[in-house]
């Protein structure tokens, strides 16, 4: 399978650069997997489109300010992106110099040094000394890590709108951006419906961002994230699955998550990385339905709702969304996914 499979042709007019006055004003696409067809609704539309009793699952991870500056020894600029947290002192970045970092390297943070422990590819793994943390740093001194498709510069008000309403756990470098649709108001429209949500927590990383570099996607080495799915979701899984009721991402990321703790066809309490890659081939244990975001071309995310509800049905649905002038990525319009035959 060819990376190339899964291109399509979007205007640039189209990719969403900023967030609409509401979280819950986006439109949805609803995408039928088993019939092939697709409709035109709004993310407001969730409480009537979901049967009391179902589970959402939502990632509550935090977004970091995750972008820094820093400089070299001799001066030189330095551009960091956290990519992921390995202790309170000690994470992987990307980073971006005029020359190469190598492993000794010390760079000049306000209030603090790091050096440069390792080096992996496009990475390295920086430390800090004991008397410095990065989360308190970042609080301070970073900006938020905007993807590469928003073409502006980070405002204030992205610290609050790329951050979906129920984050908890500080680690993101991105924002799971199918529960940035999600305000107070339509929460508890769901609530009063009776649908019933749990959360999982996986950490974004940059990763999310890179492109599938090989054209057998097979090929493609999957970036790593921590994750974790609880007890309490477990049971909450089983208890929907048990009263014959749909278990639904909010996400790719939850989705990852689920599919990580269930890789031996049973759904367990997880605490790690994953680097799960799911594309069309791969069947899926714990999920019914997915609401995720418009996804990048020949995206492992894009692949992954291929392999959800079948890549045909996939690429005709985007299709229609660029015809009809939908909002696309991370501050963009919203699907809401049920699958193929055979997958659920």
């Amino acid at each position: 399978m060819q990376k190339s499979d899964f291109y399509y042709e979007l205007p640039d007019a189209l990719i969403a650069q900023a967030p609409l006055a509401e979280r819950s004003a986006a439109r949805m696409l609803i995408v039928d997997g088993r019939q092939g067809t697709w409709q035109d609704a709004r993310i407001c539309d969730l409480p009537d489109l979901l049967q009391p009793g179902d589970l959402l699952v939502l990632n509550d991870t935090r977004v970091l300010p995750a972008r820094l500056q820093a400089r070299k020894a001799t001066g030189g600029a330095v551009e960091l992106l956290l990519d992921r947290l390995v202790d309170a002192r000690e994470g992987w970045f990307l980073a971006k110099s005029s020359k190469a970092l190598r492993p000794g390297m010390r760079l000049h943070l306000p209030g603090a040094v790091a050096t440069v422990e390792e080096k992996d590819g496009m990475e390295v793994r920086l430390s800090l000394s004991a008397d410095a943390q990065w989360l308190p740093i970042l609080e301070a001194e970073g900006s938020m890590p905007l993807p590469p498709y928003i073409r502006r510069a980070p405002e204030a008000s992205d610290r609050e709108r790329y951050q979906t309403i129920y984050a908890a756990h500080p680690g993101a470098v991105a924002a799971p951006t199918a529960g940035l649709h999600f305000d107070a108001q339509l929460l508890d429209a769901l609530a009063a419906r009776g649908v019933e949500r749990t959360f999982v927590t996986l950490h974004v990383g940059a990763g999310t961002f890179l492109p599938v570099r090989s054209d057998d996607i097979t090929e493609h080495p999957m970036h790593a994230e921590t994750m974790e799915v609880s007890a309490t979701t477990v049971a909450a899984v089983a208890a929907a699955k048990a009263r014959g009721k749909r278990v639904i991402a909010v996400g790719t990321t939850a989705c990852r998550a689920l599919e990580t703790a269930a890789q031996d066809g049973t759904l367990r309490p997880y605490t790690g990385e994953t680097r799960l890659f799911i594309y069309p081939g791969k069947t899926f244990q714990v999920i019914d339905g997915l609401l995720t975001n418009f996804h990048l071309p020949e995206s492992t995310l894009l692949m992954l709702v291929c392999a959800f509800a079948g890549m045909e049905c996939m690429l005709a649905a985007y299709r229609h969304a660029v015809a009809e002038g939908y909002r696309f990525f991370s501050y963009g319009d919203a699907m809401l996914i049920s699958p193929q035959v055979g997958q659920r």
